[in-house]
């Protein structure tokens, strides 16, 4: 019994201590060399396109009406992406000192007046928009409590 347990114990001893050598050794691949499933995902993530591809119709159109109205496009608004609207974009945006080479800059759509629209955010449904009231309309105990609060004293 003894002999078996040894004849064992040797077995798994020499397996364990030669599965090392046994295994295929790994060695990094040459600089530009990928293996073939790492290639594909490479090579699909990087042709995937990234942003936004292209303007909707509803919204060059009212990008052109801003043009128009600032007097950077003449004619009337298309809904397509032209030469025209390009160069008047381009032009609009050089004229404030912004890039030209990627269209349209959001701080030119924004001074077009074309900027995001929250007014169907949800905490939009109750709010005014309108300019604050003026300050000699504040009760003066309020304002003294804003004035005590901002450690301004009077």
């Amino acid at each position: 019994m003894l002999s078996c347990r040894a004849s064992v114990a040797f077995v798994l001893s020499a397996a364990l201590i030669a599965s090392p050598a046994l295994a295929a050794s790994v060695q990094p691949a040459p600089a530009g060399v990928h293996k073939a499933h790492g290639a594909h995902k490479a090579k699909s993530r990087s042709r995937r396109p990234r942003g936004q591809q292209a303007i909707e119709p509803a919204r060059i159109t009212e990008i052109q009406r801003a043009l128009i109205r600032e007097r950077y496009l003449t004619g009337e608004a298309s809904g397509k992406w032209d030469a025209a609207t390009i160069a008047a974009m381009q032009k609009y945006q050089a004229d404030q000192g912004w890039q030209t080479k990627l269209m349209p800059d959001s701080r030119a759509l924004k001074k077009l007046g074309l900027g995001p629209d929250y007014s169907n955010a949800i905490n939009a449904k109750d709010s005014s928009f309108a300019e604050p009231p003026p300050a000699s309309t504040i009760p003066p105990d309020q304002s003294a409590g804003f004035a005590q609060a901002a450690g301004i004293s009077r």
